[in-house]
């Protein structure tokens, strides 16, 4: 296993056990940022901890800039040629990369992994001025963050291919950041409404400009199973033939599905794939109809469990994650006593093949380890958790669930929850928002994309952008530099950005575009 790899699959995992052993979330790098003026500071999102300008001339990117490495390690080689890649794409300059151990001089962007653990596990720290890029953090993760941020202060067109030699500016300013929470992710829904391996690449691609580092595949339900098992092949060859619609829906085999964690894996973003249990298994019970009990699994049936120790078995040996997430959502059906009997079934099956159980609020109804995450959609029944030790995960329906209509006139969508504009994913406090909730028993944010409207990347990007982009800055930003005049003009000034890259997005009327 590659250097890359290993950190990969551990940095969210150091960053969450620290969340579950009870430690407080560290206070915000630095003070306020320096107030914001000119072109500098509205480029970037999520709004950095510290933030100061520097003043004087910015850094120009030219024909003879160079990335330079601090040392000849694969995981900086790597994001050095993420960096230098982005540069050529759009400049048809060199931009060779290469180590200087010593210093890189003048004229170049020099990224250095140093320890530093005021910046914990994904922060960094940038100093622009007009001789150099100065990028230094503690992991790859957070260089590669870093990277994000060096993107966003080129001007726009940084992401076309129009390939002119022309000088890029940086703006000078020195920026010490690190993110709010740890958990910063999305879901999104091929159950419902197939989506190819490209698609879901794309949805990464995103998630990775603005520093988000989880991708929660929601594999099963009731329309679809897209997760081959080989242990299992009725999953797919019976249960992946149908989606919301009617169609011939679709599958992952285990390669394809690896390539989406490989995809993810060069981005610093963990996948954590979903399987629904006990409800929400129609295409499971469909597939092998001696587990089926009405709408769930049959939870006193030993081949119920064995099943599902096949499918956690195989799905974990491809998911180098440290997470499994069992759904346990709007089960009916099932007396209390029985669903609390299955969801502590379960917890160890996931346990036994070396992973964290998550799961929908309603696990909370039953016993858990403290390991166990839990999370927040509908805010009845979640602080349960908090008395067995258990961290939560906010994805509360009427502030960040996409697949809400912004307005009741948007093409897409659906309105049980709320109509949710891009003011409201942005304009409320994750600490705040539930009684009896505090920072410290929450391990970070994730808006899903439920897929029933969505039927391709195109219908994902309409939903998400820009709330998406919203709920990142939630996630990462301290709440005190929170506001929302701010954010919605440093959002305007990303429009740009999404038409070079050919992101379909929703032109909220909040927004000066």
């Amino acid at each position: 296993m590659s250097v890359r790899e290993l950190l990969s699959h551990s940095k969210l995992a150091i960053a969450i056990a620290a969340s579950l052993l009870g430690s407080a979330c560290a206070p915000p790098v630095g003070g306020p940022p320096a107030p914001q003026s000119g072109s500098i500071a509205p480029r970037v999102i999520p709004l950095p901890a510290s933030l100061t300008l520097g003043g004087g001339a910015p850094f120009q990117v030219t024909k003879e800039t160079r990335v330079t490495l601090a040392d000849a390690n694969p995981e900086e080689a790597a994001i050095g040629e993420t960096l230098a890649g982005v540069l050529r794409r759009a400049t048809d300059f060199p931009a060779p990369v290469s180590t200087a151990s010593n210093g890189s001089g003048s004229g170049s962007v020099e990224l250095r992994l140093a320890s530093d653990p005021s910046l914990g596990q994904d922060g960094y720290r940038l100093i622009v001025t007009s001789d150099s890029v100065r990028l230094v953090a503690g992991t790859p993760a957070g260089l590669f963050h870093g990277v994000q941020t060096i993107r966003q202060l080129l001007p726009a067109d940084i992401e076309s291919d129009i390939g002119i030699e022309r000088a890029w500016p940086i703006p000078a300013v020195t920026i010490v950041d690190k993110p709010r929470f740890a958990w910063r992710g999305s879901m999104l829904d091929p159950a419902r409404h197939f989506l190819t391996v490209k698609e879901v690449e794309q949805y990464i691609d995103l998630l990775a400009l603005y520093k988000m580092n989880v991708l929660h595949l929601h594999l099963t339900d009731d329309q679809g199973w897209r997760i081959q098992i080989n242990s299992r092949p009725n999953l797919t060859a019976v249960g992946s033939l149908s989606q919301v619609g009617g169609g011939r829906g679709g599958f992952y085999t285990q390669q394809d599905y690896q390539e989406i964690v490989r995809y993810a894996q060069a981005r610093y973003i963990t996948i954590v794939p979903e399987i629904e249990m006990p409800g929400h298994s129609s295409a499971a019970t469909k597939s092998y109809p001696e587990v089926s009990c009405s709408s769930t699994f049959c939870v006193d049936k030993e081949e119920t469990y064995a099943l599902l120790d096949d499918v956690v078995r195989e799905v974990s040996a491809i998911t180098p994650g440290p997470y499994f997430h069992i759904g346990g959502d709007e089960v009916v059906g099932l007396t209390p006593e029985q669903y609390a009997h299955f969801i502590e079934r379960v917890e160890p099956i996931v346990n036994k093949y070396g992973k964290l159980m998550i799961g929908w609020e309603e696990i909370a109804k039953a016993r858990l380890k403290p390991s166990t995450i839990v999370q927040q959609w509908k805010s009845d029944s979640a602080t349960a958790a908090l008395k067995y030790g258990s961290k939560l995960i906010f994805s509360p329906s009427d502030k960040a669930y996409l697949d809400m209509k912004y307005t009741a006139t948007t093409e897409l969508g659906l309105t049980w929850a709320a109509l949710i504009e891009v003011n409201t994913a942005y304009n409320w406090d994750t600490a705040s928002y539930m009684p009896g909730v505090t920072e410290q028993n929450i391990v970070g944010i994730e808006p899903p994309i439920w897929g029933e409207t969505v039927r391709n990347i195109a219908a994902v990007e309409y939903l998400a952008m820009p709330r998406l982009v919203a709920l990142a800055e939630v996630a990462w930003t301290p709440q005190s530099l929170r506001e929302w005049q701010g954010f919605r003009s440093r959002l305007a000034a990303h429009a740009p950005r999404w038409n070079y890259l050919g992101v379909n997005y929703y032109r909220s009327p909040l927004v000066p575009w």
